[in-house]
Formats: structure tokens, sequence, C-alpha cells
């Protein structure tokens, strides 16, 4: 399917059921497919995210991933309150990077996201603003990494590490002006750092995962268990609710499991692990809740995974998460400051991953 087409998917879904929405001032995509050429192939593994805003102050659960006219959305709610200010909006490092495009936009019934998007474009570069999207990053890295739960699950745990400890690439992407995606955020920072004189760091982040030693034979057995747990799990009958649900259902196989396949096969594999353990540990959480007997029959092949990362238990958790949130992060600051000086160098292209 090609992006035009996948986001012609994407207006039809808001004409029909967005706009219904109580509260709803506009709707505008974001994610990975910003800034792609209407004429180029949506890749199979990638969906479509586009944000509702709701002038409302408490937005319902967002719906996630569901197939619509053979594209595969990702919606999310956004109260317009978030949006209200386009000096908090340039702070925000997830936020300002759609809204600093007018190509993003899909409705806007009164004119405030246009009026919003055209404040956010002519200050999105300063670099005043672009160090206070650094620092809302470098934030979410230490404040994450002082927060992981002692009395939680071992899956809950690695959740609460992994993700802040991520962060750390959306710092450099921030600072070099790239979208701070998600999924693919280690193959995106690889293209700011590598090949350059920050190699170094690039291996240091890999390292803060436990990942940098891991050959391609390590993820593709680390791939085989997300993929039995990933399959165990989308056939679960979710009664619990969890915010991420939409990412474990059979429709989001494509993304979750296909797509680190993807990258293994492409020589990505330790870029792969970030994605490879977000899902496992967000599958075992609903498997404890959800089916605990099949969360006790796969839990030892996660346990193998995390093992290969040097990770045994929460106090490995805790001195990793310290680790990172000092001396690498640090290391993570200053690069992203000397980017910002220097000026965000010249993306390369899908095909150069």
């Amino acid at each position: 399917m090609r992006v035009g087409r996948a986001r012609e998917a994407a207006h039809d879904w808001v004409a029909r059921h967005g706009r219904a929405l109580p509260g709803f001032a506009g709707a505008y995509f974001s994610g990975s497919t910003v800034g792609l050429d209407a004429a180029a192939e949506l890749s199979p593994y990638a969906d479509v995210d586009l944000v509702l805003v709701l002038d409302t102050p408490r937005p319902p659960p967002k719906p996630g991933k569901f197939r619509h006219l053979g594209a595969l959305l990702e919606v999310t709610y956004e109260p317009w309150a978030a949006l209200a200010s386009p000096h908090a909006v340039l702070g925000d490092y997830h936020l300002a990077p759609p809204l600093a495009r007018t190509d993003t936009l899909i409705a806007d019934p009164d004119g405030r996201l246009a009026g919003l998007v055209a404040e956010v474009a002519r200050g999105f570069a300063r670099p005043e603003h672009v160090l206070r999207r650094c620092a809302h990053a470098a934030g979410r890295v230490r404040g994450g990494l002082a927060a992981i739960p002692a009395d939680a699950p071992w899956h809950e745990q690695v959740t609460a590490w992994l993700f802040p400890s991520g962060v750390t690439a959306h710092v450099l992407l921030v600072a070099a002006l790239r979208n701070p995606t998600i999924r693919l955020r280690y193959p995106a920072v690889r293209q700011v750092l590598v090949p350059g004189p920050d190699e170094g760091l690039y291996e240091d982040l890999l390292g803060a995962l436990g990942c940098a030693h891991l050959d391609r034979a390590r993820v593709t057995a680390h791939l085989a268990v997300l993929t039995e747990t990933f399959d165990a799990t989308s056939a679960v009958p979710m009664r619990t609710p969890f915010p991420y649900a939409a990412d474990l259902r059979p429709e989001a196989r494509p993304v979750a499991v296909d797509g680190s396949a993807d990258l293994v096969a492409r020589g990505l594999h330790r870029e792969a692990v970030f994605w490879i353990v977000a899902t496992l540990a967000r599958c075992h959480t609903v498997l404890a809740a959800d089916a605990p007997a099949t969360h006790r029959r796969l839990l030892p092949g996660f346990r193998d995974v995390l093992a290969d990362l040097g990770l045994h238990g929460y106090a490995d958790l805790r001195a990793r998460g310290e680790r990172t949130a000092t001396a690498l992060l640090s290391r993570v600051e200053k690069t992203a400051a000397r980017l910002v000086r220097e000026g965000a160098p010249t993306p390369r292209t899908a095909r150069e991953m």
C-alpha cells in the first residue's frame, strides 16, 4: 500500500468516526509516516499514527491499532489543553515534531490547529527550543529510572526500566531534529551517530540495554521466544484493560513480530532487541492477569532473554538504571548539545538504514 492511500484511509476514518466524538477539535498525523512521500510504499511493518484532539478534560481510552480500508491505523487522543500553549508544545519532545508541519493536519474545524502549527513551525529549529526538548527527554530518563518499583512483578519492573533507558536515544534524535520514533529508535539514532566520532557512544547506548555483544543467532533465538509469546497472548481474551492492549492483538503482529524479524534479517539484530523485550514484557503483563497458566509456562523463555542482557532481578535493573541516568546520560546530553550547536545532520534515506 502506498503512503498516500494509507493517509486517505485515515482521513476517511476521521470523517466517519472521529468527528463524532464529543469535543472533537481536530486531527493530525504523527509518528514514522510524517514526512514520507505520498507515492512511497508504506512499510508492511508500519502503522499510520494519527492523533485526535478533543476539547474535553478527560479523553476516553485510546482505541489503539486497527484496520480501516486496508490500512493499519493507530489512533490516540490528546486533550486540547495540552496543545493550547505553543511555548509548551515547543518544549515537548513528542508533541512538537508533527505539529511543526502543515502537511500533518487531517481536520481542523475551527482553525485552532493551523494557528498552533504556524507558531510551532516558526520556533521548532531554534536552538533554545531544541535544548528544551532535549531536557524534557533527559528528564524522562532520570525520572523513569528512579521510579522502578521494587515490589512489582518482574515483567513490570522490566518495562519500567526499559522505556526510560531507551529515551537516551530520543535525546539525541531530538537534538538532530529527527522524529523520536518509538519502535525504531535505535536504527534511527544509529543514523545520527554512525559512522562518525560518536560510534563509541552508540555502542554504549546498546550496552546500556545489554545487547551490544549479542550476535544474530542469539537475537534470532529471542525472536522465536517473542513469536511464541505474542501468538499465545494475542489468542487470549483480554479482560483486564491495558493501554497497550491493541499492540498485542493479531492485527498488530506485522509491527510487533514481523517488524523485529525484518530488522534481524537486515543485520540490525541488536537494534531489534529493544522492541523484542518491550513486547515480551507487555505480553507477560497481560498473561499474568488474564492467562496465568500460560504466563507461568512461557516465563522461563522471558527470563532467558533478560539473562542474556545481564539482567536477573531488581538489583540488576537498579544498578543498570543508575549507570544510565548518571554517566551515560551525561555523555548523551553533551553530545546532544554539540549536535544542536553544529546543526542537524542531513538525514539518510530508509534504504541506507
